[in-house]
């Protein structure tokens, strides 16, 4: 393993492209190389770090009883006809002919595919429980591809599917994998928090979400700061009490000309009304149709939940020409009093007792509207999005919120699938019943970069020992000089015989070069031969942080490894 022979391409400007930690620092520390927007190769140091988070994964997965197999990529169409998921799926699946005229996708998900084995190969109660998990490449048409591997088009994954005989197998064997992937990400080094989830288009009744927290995470998290509470969810999942506050004093409606505000904030300003008696209506369009939802002003419009209340494929915020010609009015004044489309009214709008809201005419608002005297309210549900400081669902304390990245989720399929796919078995009693499945995936590749987010300066990388593409970066300042080369090729030799994973830097580079790209890349553990080299004497230096030590040869196996068991390893 000399460095001279590997293909580790450093760079040292910052590529456009790149706009969070992980992506700027793959790319120039030579991990990973762009193909196209979303698809990337993973060079050799990046194929290590995954292929050793691919190890960790596959660890725990037999630990808990996993049988490893390999589906194709390549899935017909008609297992997605049958699950009802070939217009569900929507854009974001990529389909594809085959010179029959036949129609297949590559594969996002495995759901359909695993089913249909299982259906094809469990006839009887004494085959399960059974869990089988493959590791491979998905691929995802992203509408937006960002941030290099964490929103990629093809990217690695692991996914396990369960299956058991009833509701009491699956949550035994949920709780397997909840357990095993608490272990996975602790392993690999991340800072994490698992969270209850939207089960979204793999479908099912119970979903947690297992995000590594972050800054450049997309998704935001919302939990209760009381530890034996304890609850944690996806700002699209979360709730909270809804607030019992009544807002204004009934009164009768009036209208009032409001040239040219628009936004709920602009609304509240001019008639002198704190913005949480603004009652916004959103028009959204659906394959169902157009349908308006009501919040307070203050509040946001959770398109997930709304999606759900629903029960529609699509969603989405109605264009200016569909709203003016739905309401007769321009974005910013519709209302919901005449309104002629579906109402769903958020519970907390019940509460305000004068709100204000869009006329359905430009410039004009109405004033002292009572919900359910001026217009319906038939249709109320929680469609508001929670945000930091509301109180907790189950204790009432503030919750608080923070940034993550979604590195695996598990969720309980229930029968959706076997009905769909004809996946039963015979009971004891010879009965005919459905397999009851949970799906559990584990981005490899988005948890290579999360990785990355959480363990970085501004030198480089800093790899947790568990997953670093190696362990021990071996330097000399002057390979040309005897002493020193002879000194690294002694020290090199020996931690290889060990058995620890090490790399020689033995280009012929300027110092400066080699010590900024050993940090770059992020080797946990550099030993330095240089000037002491005479006296057979090097230097170790910590990557996490920046200590260095003088030890003779003699001490630098015992130290490395003491390093590696992560016992206290120099004192002086």
């Amino acid at each position: 393993m000399r460095l001279s022979t590997w293909l580790v391409p450093t760079l040292r400007e910052v590529p456009a492209e790149a706009e969070v930690a992980s992506h700027r620092l793959l790319l120039r520390a030579g991990f990973i190389r762009k193909v196209a927007a979303g698809i990337y190769t993973l060079l050799p140091l990046g194929k290590r770090v995954c292929s050793k988070i691919e190890n960790i994964v596959r660890e725990e997965m037999n630990r808990a009883g996993g049988q490893e197999i390999l589906m194709p990529i390549l899935q017909p169409a008609e297992l997605w006809h049958r699950s009802g998921r070939w217009e569900v799926y929507g854009p974001e699946l990529f389909r594809l002919k085959d010179r029959h005229g036949r129609d297949f996708c590559l594969g996002p998900t495995h759901e359909e595919m695993i089913t249909a084995l299982v259906a094809a190969e469990v006839r009887s109660y004494k085959q399960l429980p059974l869990l089988l998990y493959q590791i491979g490449n998905k691929y995802r048409d992203e509408r937006r591809p960002r941030f290099g591997l964490l929103r990629g088009r093809e990217f690695i994954m692991k996914d396990l599917y369960s299956f058991d005989r009833d509701w009491a197998g699956l949550e035994e064997s949920y709780r397997k994998m909840y357990e095993a992937y608490t272990r996975i990400f602790t392993r690999v080094g991340l800072n994490f928090r698992a969270v209850e989830a939207d089960t979204g288009a793999i479908g099912g009744s119970v979903s947690h979400e297992f995000m590594a927290l972050a800054e450049a995470g997309e998704a935001v998290v919302v939990y209760c700061p009381d530890t034996t509470c304890g609850y944690a969810a996806n700002v699209e999942k979360a709730e909270s009490l809804s607030s019992l506050e009544e807002i204004g004093e009934e009164g009768p409606i009036e209208l009032v000309v409001t040239p040219g505000v628009r936004s709920a904030e602009e609304v509240a300003a001019f008639l002198g009304l704190p913005v949480k008696q603004i009652i916004k209506t959103l028009i959204y369009r659906t394959e169902k149709g157009l349908v308006a939802a009501l919040v307070r002003g203050d509040r946001e419009v959770n398109e997930v939940k709304l999606q759900n209340h629903l029960g529609v494929l699509e969603l989405e915020l109605a264009g200016e020409d569909l709203v003016e010609e739905a309401t007769g009015a321009p974005p910013g004044f519709a209302g919901p009093i005449g309104l002629s489309l579906p109402l769903v009214v958020d519970r907390e709008v019940l509460h305000v007792k004068a709100g204000a809201v869009g006329a359905n005419r430009p410039d004009a608002h109405y004033i002292n509207v009572l919900p359910g005297r001026d217009f319906p309210v038939q249709d109320v549900a929680d469609i508001r999005q929670v945000s930091e400081g509301d109180p907790c669902p189950r204790c009432g304390r503030p919750l608080l919120s923070v940034r993550g990245i979604e590195v695996g989720q598990i969720f309980q399929l229930g029968d959706k699938y076997s009905r769909a796919l004809n996946a039963y078995y015979l009971d004891e009693r010879g009965e005919k019943r459905p397999i009851i499945m949970g799906c559990y995936g584990i981005g490899i590749t988005r948890t290579m970069a999360a990785v990355v987010e959480q363990h970085h300066d501004e030198e480089g990388i800093i790899w947790p020992v568990a997953v670093a593409p190696f362990q021990v970066l071996v330097l000399p300042v002057n390979y040309e000089e005897a002493p020193q080369r002879e000194l690294a090729e002694e020290i090199y030799n020996l931690l290889r015989e060990k058995g620890i994973e090490v790399l020689l830097d033995d280009r012929e580079e300027r110092p400066g070069v080699k010590f900024k790209d050993a940090d770059l890349v992020g080797y946990p553990l550099r030993i330095t031969v240089g000037r002491h080299a005479a006296e057979g004497k090097v230097e170790l230096k910590l990557r996490r942080t920046g200590e260095n030590w003088l030890v003779s040869k003699g001490e630098v196996l015992e130290k490395v490894t003491a390093f590696l068991e992560g016992k206290e390893f120099c004192t002086g």
